[in-house]
């Protein structure tokens, strides 16, 4: 708890901002790419203490907001299926698709069970041996690898009930395409404290020699994030663009190479759809052919119907960081956490949430 309250002290913070503004010479973008530090910037008010001349922006890293609506709709499909137990994180449930929604399809019948773990989703299936567990996998880097060990455990045990609907995307690639599509003109990137812990900070070495954008790696407690925020302004301000680890405590060069080749061993790389984006090439994670008899997507044949997005909704807008969800017409006076009409809401990741939560 001491540790804790360490990156917490008002003092620091208050030395921290004071020098941020004294090193601030320039106007500065920078894009906060994971929800966890959208939450954190939040909850400890970091906007409203910055210079004005440094601005943040939400990128696409809320796993359960950036999911295509193509996919949403395609997992309540697989929910009809008759003796098929779908297997979930809470937040999946209520992401609205285009006929309703996973909360929806269990209202009407539909076995749909909240998980905390593919563990958990597992045991489901060690326990209910005649019917088909489905879980669906989603997240970046930090989930897919304990999703990857649950296939690796269904072999070992012979489980020829347990399939897994595979959503699981990559992050870099997605970094790439927001600085390619040149809608904001960042000048620097705060990269994911948790993703980083299992790729490592070498992953983002992209962002200063193919963009020239400096970037920190970065933790999530108030002090983690503006000494993020101060390495990016310096290397700004001196023009010397590079990747900065400012979360040494848990993140390292090569990242966890045990997660990783645990990860590789089960998933190939693809091409995956991004709400908000669109395709992304190399940034999902699909089943390798060796594995390929618990992959949902593959085993399961569905028709999900038509795909809409949902009218008025600013979510894409929202995750590409060109939107601010106080400036979508449905933010609080229609879309809420208990009634959410686009996922930014629905995930505890969700920009919309956060502003939602604490301005």
């Amino acid at each position: 708890m001491r540790t804790l309250n360490a990156f917490r002290s008002p003092d620091l913070i208050r030395r921290l901002v004071d020098d941020i503004a004294h090193l601030t010479e320039h106007p500065i973008k920078i894009m906060e790419f994971c929800g966890t530090h959208t939450h954190a910037i939040s909850r400890y008010g970091l906007r409203q203490i910055l210079p004005e001349r440094v601005s943040l922006f939400s990128g696409p890293g809320c796993p359960v907001c950036v999911t295509s609506q193509a996919d949403i709709d395609h997992a309540i499909a697989l929910s009809a299926i008759p003796d098929v137990i779908i297997t979930t994180f809470g937040d999946l449930l209520k992401v609205p698709g285009s006929q309703g929604s996973l909360e929806v399809a269990r209202a009407r019948g539909a076995r749909v069970e909240i998980v905390y773990s593919p563990l958990d989703a597992l045991k489901i299936a060690l326990n209910h041996p005649k019917q088909a567990v489905i879980f669906l996998g989603i997240g970046f880097e930090t989930t897919a690898p304990t999703v990857a060990a649950s296939i690796l455990e269904a072999e070992k045990n012979s489980l020829d009930n347990y399939f897994v609907y595979s959503m699981h995307k990559v992050t870099p690639p997605a970094m790439r395409a927001i600085l390619d599509m040149g809608e904001l003109g960042l000048d620097g990137v705060l990269c994911p404290g948790h993703v980083s812990a299992v790729v490592g900070w070498k992953a983002w070495e992209f962002l200063p020699r193919d963009y020239g954008v400096a970037a920190a790696v970065g933790g999530f407690e108030p002090v983690d994030v503006l000494w993020s925020v101060r390495s990016i302004i310096l290397q700004h301000e001196e023009g010397i663009p590079q990747v900065a680890n400012t979360y040494p405590r848990t993140v390292q060069a090569e990242g966890n190479v045990k997660a990783q080749e645990i990860m590789d061993q089960v998933f190939g790389i693809s091409g995956a759809l991004w709400r908000g984006i669109g395709e992304i090439p190399r940034s999902g994670l699909m089943f390798r052919k060796t594995y390929r008899r618990f992959d949902a997507r593959s085993v399961f044949r569905v028709n999900p119907g038509k795909t809409a997005d949902t009218e008025g909704c600013s979510c894409g807008e929202v995750i590409r960081g060109v939107t601010k969800p106080v400036d979508c017409p449905l933010f609080r006076s229609v879309c809420t956490p208990t009634h959410p009409v686009g996922p930014c809401m629905v995930s505890t990741e969700g920009t919309c949430a956060a502003y939602y939560l604490y301005g």
